[in-house]
């Protein structure tokens, strides 16, 4: 069974280029509210692109560009046609296509976000898309979720739970879901945030942040490719 987790990609050259930051998560649990609030939150002060997955539909990039966070033309979405971990992890060469295009077109960039289609808690994302990697989960699934594990869970960077509003009606337990979350993340962070109340998702935005000044501060600031005069 773990083979199937293998990372079958080297880590992109990470010299002189922008963050590549995923997001996964089970279906509803809030990716697209969340990348939603990092937008708002940080394109003030960082230059964005986002590429989102779907299987058949664009509708997280539609909802996303409806939404107004930032320049629509920012925003590709990618039609993965195939379970999301796949185009994630095993075959990335469209999303890497996407991230390409959008350093192309807007670059240099401080950071892409990369958002996958809904998966379940073994998602995880090949290093040779993300650089790091946020997981969602939601309380709607109940208390016993984070303790159940998973390389989604249990291997991001940082992951996040939201519609922490919900935990009274759905009878979750946000001690229990905290507690659980620590023992299996082996002192990774963990973050409970209700995006429904928070619209800039503070708390996740200043990881973010944090990591893209990391980055900078090792890899060097982005900087100019050249890009190919467009097509006649």
């Amino acid at each position: 069974m773990g083979a199937q987790h293998d990372d079958l990609h080297d880590a992109a050259d990470p010299h002189g280029r922008a963050l590549r930051l995923g997001i996964g998560g089970p279906v509803g649990s809030g990716k697209t509210a969340l990348v939603a609030a990092l937008c708002r939150s940080l394109g003030p002060s960082l230059r964005l692109g986002v590429v989102t997955n779907d299987i058949y539909t664009t509708e997280d990039a539609d909802f996303l560009r409806r939404a107004g966070v930032i320049d629509p033309e920012r925003i590709l979405a990618v039609q993965t046609g195939c379970c999301p971990h796949t185009a994630i992890r095993d075959d990335i060469a469209a999303n890497l296509d996407a991230v390409e295009t959008l350093q192309e077109r807007f670059g240099p960039l401080d950071l892409v976000i990369v958002e996958s289609g809904g998966d379940n808690l073994t998602a995880t994302f090949s290093r040779g898309l993300a650089d790091r990697q946020i997981f969602v989960l939601d309380v709607s699934g109940g208390d016993k979720v984070p303790r159940k594990g998973g390389p989604g869970v249990t291997s991001a960077d940082l992951l996040v739970v939201n519609k922490t509003d919900l935990a009274p009606m759905v009878g979750a337990d946000l001690t229990v879901m905290s507690r659980d979350a620590a023992a299996v993340r082996d002192g990774r962070p963990v973050l409970f945030t209700s995006i429904r109340e928070d619209k800039g998702a503070h708390a996740v935005a200043e990881w973010v942040t944090h990591m893209v000044g990391a980055w900078q501060h090792e890899h060097g600031e982005p900087h100019h490719h050249a890009a190919q005069a467009p097509a006649s």
